[in-house]
């Protein structure tokens, strides 16, 4: 089988989150995807097949412990794998993936910049919060709000998000997918980390699917819909967004190739 490993939301290899990419003709059982994921050992491995009478594909992700109903940065290198790397039957720059959250699309833009185009999550304050939430991360936030499948704790400033040092063993025990921290960037719009060691990520480097969750919560914040980010991990990764009137989020990166292989199994 091929394999494809990829750094996604950076211009430069060694930055951004790394991803691999495994096309397929017809789906594996599922406990092989997820023996391959976690072989694999990083924070996703998408796997994909193609209909060529629909021309549409069908996307799935595995971090190294569970299978996930959303994951930005894979499926923005899985884009780029299709678009660059793969056999396609046509040269459309608009990519449409089935997925456990739905339809996702993908459309490519001028200097290598991909666009895809999520559902927006809703939030709500969280009024009532797990103890090991706050407790685990050692700063109080301004705010905290509940998404679909995570947490989010709003901060005063770029500078308290960059000094958590978490407590992953009782940040596990959230129930959620992850934590994300947020706060105004110094020269971005906003910046954030993203904690999940529930999903066998301690930190995520670069999470497009938590934008899904921020873009809407700053764009009203700031009272704009066009907004830059970006992730400070270690890595860091870069990020543009856009709300959507119809409840969508475009969130646009860039892809650098790291490796193509072959696996057996």
């Amino acid at each position: 089988m091929r394999l494809y490993q990829l750094d996604a939301f950076t211009d430069r290899l060694f930055a951004g989150n790394p991803a691999a990419v495994c096309p397929l003709t017809e789906w594996l059982p599922d406990e092989t995807m997820q023996q391959i994921a976690t072989e694999n050992n990083l924070a996703e491995t998408a796997f994909y097949t193609h209909n060529p009478d629909t021309n549409r594909y069908h996307i799935r992700w595995f971090t190294p412990a569970v299978e996930v109903d959303l994951c930005g940065h894979a499926t923005l290198a899985t884009a780029y794998v299709v678009f660059n790397l793969e056999p396609r039957p046509n040269t459309d720059d608009l990519i449409r993936f089935d997925s456990r959250s739905g339809e996702l699309t993908v459309r490519r833009e001028a200097n290598d910049w991909l666009v895809l185009d999520f559902p927006a999550d809703t939030i709500h304050k969280a009024n009532v919060q797990p103890p090991a939430l706050l407790s685990s991360l050692g700063r109080k936030p301004v705010e905290i709000y509940k998404g679909k499948t995570d947490y989010m704790l709003v901060y005063a400033s770029q500078e308290e998000v960059e000094g958590l040092d978490p407590d992953f063993r009782e940040l596990a025990s959230v129930p959620a997918r992850g934590v994300i921290a947020t706060a105004p960037g110094n020269d971005v719009d906003f910046i954030s980390r993203f904690f999940a060691p529930q999903s066998g990520i301690d930190e995520d480097p670069v999470t497009g699917s938590a934008h899904t969750t921020l873009v809407p919560y700053w764009a009203e914040k700031l009272g704009k819909t066009e907004l830059t980010a970006r992730q400070i991990s270690k890595r860091g990764g870069d990020l543009r967004c856009q709300l959507q009137p119809n409840d969508r989020v475009e969130i646009a990166g860039q892809v650098k190739l790291y490796l193509t292989g072959e696996i057996l199994v």
